[in-house]
């Protein structure tokens, strides 16, 4: 019964013996060893897990945060499990890290607050909201213009930022009437007032252009809300300046956290602005976290449709081609999240997302493969209680309530239907075909500018995949090539300027990645 043990005491820094009593009872650590098939450090670990308080030395506490301790501190637990004894109170006796306050509003009292008294003011008035969309072209963008048709009363478009697509951003105009718009080449200015006066549009917009005027569109005016989806590291800066400026955040741009998060937490608090996410994932994470305290949650489930790929064995993804991993088969998305799909990459890329929006520790972010997509995501509470989103998949769902939260707006889509729906079946991710994710997985343990390094190379990948530069099977390859180079340069607190200049150098370097020659 080693539950029952009330004290462990290591009599070295590197644990090789320890003493076990419970009153006049003792044990010797190998006899112990011996009967649950350990090593000394995993022993020590496990059973200082169920001690009351932190009675282990802090060069314990210490090495039992590592990575690799981690990892064996959950494996034996499984195994101690099996024979029937407790699960661990990890968060209890601090040898793993608590939630700690992530960008989004959940996990802590001001949180909660917040939630309560925006959703008194709701209810208090008729919601309205005035917002601003970066990437209005995009995927992101026109399924936000989406929501707001479907309510034109509720929403107010302050401002547009696009990137080439001056024919589809002056129908936006039109419709919407934004007081300001920034597109991406200033060369097209010229050809997009053009185009707004002959659809009969008499008042112009303010238009600039260039990465200063997408900035200036993030913090202009009095728009209450901004919705990032601007693809790519590109989406940083604008994100970081809408920030400064007070504004709350829709975020559907993963890069924002997945390479700034360091950068991005404290200046959410130092402007007091709220950071909600956007895609389905986190969103759905983010609706079951509602009212529950920070000590409640034990662990967070991303689902994962499994992307184009899902149903082949790994040993025929040789044969892949650019065709076939823009084939999603349940999502309608831009080429470059389909193809993170296909590598489960974005799964890897929300992992990092979900530990700095909600604070939560990689061991307790789990990945399970839902090939229905109707189940967006869980969470775990320490009662054993799992909690769950269910929706069509449907992305203009996630947004609405990035928006709009806490308030729950009437949306005239197809309310989802269990019998019609019949079957959900999950299974685990095999880690032989979608080694992305365990890349993932490893940068964010790394920290630092070691997340920018990765996404920023994924980056490069997928675009030189798609070029026909690589392979399929490159894309890891590349990215780990990037990692490696980067591993003895990680700059563990960095500044912007530093994130900024890591996703450079990592484009860079990713590009001289070479396909190893097949040798006959």
């Amino acid at each position: 019964n080693s539950h029952q043990w009330l004290e462990t005491r290591v009599t070295t820094p590197h644990f090789s013996s320890c003493t076990l009593s419970s009153g006049s009872s003792s044990m010797t650590s190998s006899t112990l060893m011996q009967r649950l098939g350990l090593g000394a450090l995993a022993l020590v670990a496990v059973l200082a897990l169920y001690v009351s308080g932190t009675s282990g030395s802090p060069s314990f506490l210490q090495t039992a945060t590592s990575p690799s301790m981690r990892a064996q501190i959950s494996r034996v637990s499984r195994r101690i499990n099996r024979q029937g004894l407790p699960t661990p109170n990890v968060r209890r006796t601090g040898c793993r890290a608590e939630f700690f306050d992530g960008a989004a509003p959940t996990n802590t009292r001001q949180s909660m607050k917040s939630t309560y008294e925006r959703g008194l003011a709701a209810l208090d008035a008729n919601f309205h909201k005035k917002i601003s969309i970066l990437g209005s072209t995009g995927s992101i963008g026109t399924q936000t213009l989406d929501v707001v048709d479907a309510h034109p009363d509720k929403f107010e478009v302050i401002g547009l930022a696009a990137g080439s697509n001056i024919e589809l951003l002056s129908e936006q105009i039109k419709n919407h009437s934004p007081q300001i718009v920034a597109i991406s080449d200033a060369n097209k200015i010229d050809e997009l007032k053009a185009l707004l006066k002959a659809k009969g549009v008499e008042k112009l917009p303010e238009i600039l252009a260039g990465t200063e005027g997408i900035e200036e569109v993030a913090r202009y005016g009095d728009a209450e809300t901004v919705v990032t989806g601007i693809v790519g590291c590109a989406g940083l800066l604008p994100t970081v300046a809408a920030i400064k400026a007070g504004k709350d955040i829709a975020l559907a741009n993963k890069e924002t956290l997945i390479s700034g998060g360091p950068v991005i937490l404290p200046l959410l608090k130092k402007h007091n602005s709220m950071c909600i996410p956007a895609d389905s994932e986190h969103s759905a994470i983010f609706q079951c976290l509602q009212g529950v305290p920070a000590d409640g949650v034990r662990k967070i489930i991303l689902t994962a449709s499994g992307g184009a790929f899902r149903d082949w064995d790994a040993k025929d993804l040789h044969k892949v081609t650019l065709k076939d991993a823009l084939k999603h088969p349940n999502w309608d998305m831009g080429a470059k999240i389909t193809i993170d799909s296909a590598t489960l990459m974005n799964k890897g890329l929300e992992v990092i997302e979900a530990h700095y929006l909600f604070g939560a520790d990689y061991d307790d972010i789990d990945i399970v493969i839902h090939p229905q997509s109707i189940i967006h995501s869980m969470i775990e509470t320490q009662d054993t209680s799992v909690l769950a989103q269910l929706g069509w998949p449907d992305m203009r769902l996630p947004i609405v309530y990035s928006i709009t939260w806490p308030y729950r707006l009437s949306m005239p889509y197809e309310r989802l239907d269990l019998v019609k729906q019949g079957s959900l079946t999950f299974k685990e991710p095999d880690r032989a075909k979608y080694p992305c994710m365990e890349l993932a997985y490893s940068a964010g343990r790394t920290g630092g500018t070691m997340t920018a390094a990765l996404n920023a190379a994924n980056e490069q990948a997928v675009a030189m995949f798609r070029n026909n530069e690589i392979g399929y099977l490159d894309i890891p390859k590349l990215i780990e090539y990037t990692m490696e180079g980067h591993k003895n340069n990680v700059i563990a607190k960095p500044s912007l300027e530093d994130i900024v200049e890591t996703d450079a150098w990592a484009r860079e370097y990713g590009a001289t990645f070479k396909t190893p020659e097949l040798i006959i």
